[in-house]
């Protein structure tokens, strides 16, 4: 296009272009597509039960436990938002063209981790959230950054407690991004679902605003962080100020570590330091994972650097 009103006509056809990248934002946040969930235990020479249990209001959810025989140990297992309890296959379409800006075009695969619990004595309770894997749709197909998916928490609980083989166990919990979020929330709002639980690993918990924030940044939307919460509230009803990560972290009341990329290109560092101080416990730790930039390579610490995660269960998961 050429003459006068040229400039104006290519600014209109960016606002346009640009509100409509929001648009697709703000819905996928809101409505997260679900990933598979690939392959199972076996592959990591597991037994295991495909299980089926209740969310505390009901929503069914799907998830696999691997016993550790003769173990009196269990962690329980919660994923990050868009995975499942498999993981997120981000080295393949559409995922990578999602992720690959930020780095982060690498399969995620938690099977490994599940072979490392097991095999340190742990029998392990992996399930997908609500909306998430297999597991039930629900409240609409929304994602609440952990108001609804708290509910998933406690059924999961729930569940471990109502088995005669691990009603007795002392229970851990390993949870990581929207899965710790979730477990912040169910410890304010449903604080008597975690008696009995010795300890808490949460890795890399994020604020919804900060990882929209720097995402947007990244698709050369800088500033426009209000406008999407406009649209996720219109979606959802839920603003960014009422997924409060940092605000929940007041009610943990279990010893917690916590673990975050530090470098992390879609957060800051401050966020996570700001929950690790505003959790009211004497025994709580937080690691910084160091030499890189992506996210996922915090996903994926554990199954590389096993060490500091494994020594955190045993040292309050012993039992006599």
């Amino acid at each position: 296009m050429t003459g006068p009103g040229a400039d104006g006509a290519q600014i209109a056809l960016t606002h346009v272009q640009d509100d409509a990248a929001l648009d697709r934002f703000a819905d996928a946040f809101s409505v997260p597509a679900r990933s598979p969930v690939l392959g199972s235990p076996r592959q990591e020479g597991l037994e295991y039960e495909d299980v089926t249990f209740p969310s505390s209001d009901g929503v069914p959810l799907e998830g696999w436990f691997v016993p550790a025989v003769g173990s009196d140990r269990l962690v329980i297992a919660n994923h990050p938002m868009g995975f499942s309890r498999s993981g997120l296959p981000t080295h393949l379409e559409p995922w990578r063209s999602v992720w690959q800006g930020s780095g982060n075009a690498v399969q995620v695969d938690f099977l490994p981790d599940y072979r490392l619990l097991h095999d340190a004595g742990y029998s392990v309770l992996a399930y997908d959230l609500r909306n998430h894997g297999l597991s039930g749709a629900a409240n609409g197909g929304l994602s609440s950054s952990g108001i609804f998916e708290a509910r998933d928490v406690v059924g999961a609980l729930e569940y471990v407690r109502s088995r005669p083989d691990t009603r007795d166990s002392a229970v851990g919990l390993f949870s990581r991004c929207l899965g710790a979020s979730s477990t912040f929330a169910a410890m304010t709002r449903f604080p008597e679902a975690f008696h009995g639980v010795r300890c808490l690993v949460a890795a890399q918990p994020v604020t919804a605003r900060n990882i929209i924030e720097r995402r947007l940044v990244s698709m050369g939307l800088h500033g426009r962080v209000d406008d999407v919460e406009r649209r996720i509230v219109l979606l959802t009803g839920i603003g960014f100020a009422e997924r409060s990560p940092r605000e929940w972290a007041r009610n943990v009341r279990v010893p917690t570590f916590l673990y975050q990329v530090r470098d992390d290109v879609l957060t800051h560092p401050e966020d996570v330091q700001a929950m690790f101080d505003n959790i009211p416990v004497r025994d709580k730790q937080l690691l910084w994972v160091d030499g890189t930039t992506a996210r996922w390579d915090g996903y994926l610490e554990f199954q590389r650097r096993p060490g500091p995660v494994l020594g955190w269960f045993d040292r309050y998961m012993a039992t006599a």
